[in-house]
């Protein structure tokens, strides 16, 4: 087999082509948290790398992710995290001069154009998020407002994702204009660990109609769609497939998410994560216990094992190297002939 690069052993990842792949991709997703890089450096890695060269030092291939901001500078930040910025559509007025800003779709054209050699050579996976019908209202609403607005201001609600929507399609055509990234996703964090936070009607009457409109333009350019939520999505997996929603990330287990039965359930939906971060810090064997829980999925196509979220403190960077080790090695047995035991 010819050597891959590692953006087409993704896009052939995500299309579920085992038979052309020597391993499936070896990515961290999320970020490291900052507590976690602090141990890190005080056991001996290098704090003055750059994102590629870390994941180079890690053994993880290169990805880079595009997060676009909704806000202008000069808006002003909510007074406590998940504080309100709006109540009203008074306040949505007020606000909005200073909301979808000129200078992010700028920022877009100039910073892919930085990336677009390389990423055209194979050597980085490229994504963007989108920040989407659920979260950014929330951002504007404040957490508690945000659920009381499906009911107390549906119509500024409605609002809201028609300005959104216009101005991501915007957005949209800048980027495209540049590169063809692999995959998106739409940053969400809709459940938590008892499944949704709102309704299947709820959805269909404000979530489904922004869906319908950005997608599409995103599927034509063939980039895979994905959802971004925390919690258990697996009630809504099927809403998500509706909406034209491909796949999904982190796949808390926490929060009892089960890859084997969503791969039953639903084979073509794209899962990314879904590994427990909680054994990581106790070594090796449990972390292959692990893979080896995982392994039926990754088998089955369209399944990428990674952190589900990011790697927390309590994991040295010895067991994190470790887990790499252990990655890369169920990344090959997931494309081995089947009869080969792990």
């Amino acid at each position: 087999m010819d050597k891959l690069s590692c953006a087409r052993r993704f896009s052939l990842a995500l299309s579920g082509n085992l038979s052309a792949l020597d391993r499936l991709p070896v990515i961290e997703w999320a970020s490291w948290w900052d507590l976690t890089l602090d141990r890190w450096h005080g056991e001996g890695f290098n704090k003055d790398m750059g994102s590629d060269e870390r994941f180079d030092a890690l053994g993880l291939d290169r990805h880079t992710q595009m997060w676009f901001n909704l806000k202008s500078r000069s808006c002003p930040a909510p007074k406590k995290q998940g504080g309100a910025l709006i109540a009203d559509e008074c306040d949505y007025e007020r606000i909005k001069p200073l909301l979808y800003p000129e200078e992010t779709l700028d920022f877009a054209q100039s910073e892919l154009a930085k990336i677009k050699q390389s990423h055209e050579r194979g050597e980085r996976i490229l994504w963007y998020t989108l920040e989407g019908g659920f979260w950014f209202p929330r951002t504007l609403l404040g957490i508690e407002g945000h659920l009381y607005s499906f009911y107390d201001e549906p119509e500024l609600y409605k609002r809201i994702l028609d300005d959104l929507s216009d101005y991501q399609l915007r957005l949209l055509e800048r980027v495209y204009s540049v590169a063809t990234p692999e995959f998106m996703t739409f940053a969400e964090d809709m459940s938590y660990n008892k499944g949704p936070m709102l309704s299947k009607k709820l959805f269909d009457e404000f979530l489904l109609p922004y869906y319908k409109k950005v997608i599409p333009y995103i599927k034509s350019h063939g980039t895979r769609v994905i959802v971004d939520s925390d919690g258990d999505i697996t009630e809504m997996v099927p809403w998500l497939i509706e909406a034209g929603i491909e796949g999904a990330l982190p796949l808390e287990f926490q929060a009892g998410v089960d890859v084997n039965e969503l791969k039953r359930r639903f084979p073509d939906f794209i899962l990314i994560g879904g590994f427990n971060k909680r054994v990581m810090k106790l070594g090796a064997e449990k972390m292959e216990e692990e893979f080896i829980r995982l392994l039926p999925a990754m088998r089955k196509g369209r399944f990428i094992p990674s952190v589900d979220h990011q790697t927390p403190p309590d994991v040295s960077l010895e067991n994190y190297r470790m887990y790499v080790e252990l990655l890369k090695k169920y990344a090959r047995l997931a494309v081995s002939a089947r009869g080969e035991e792990a």
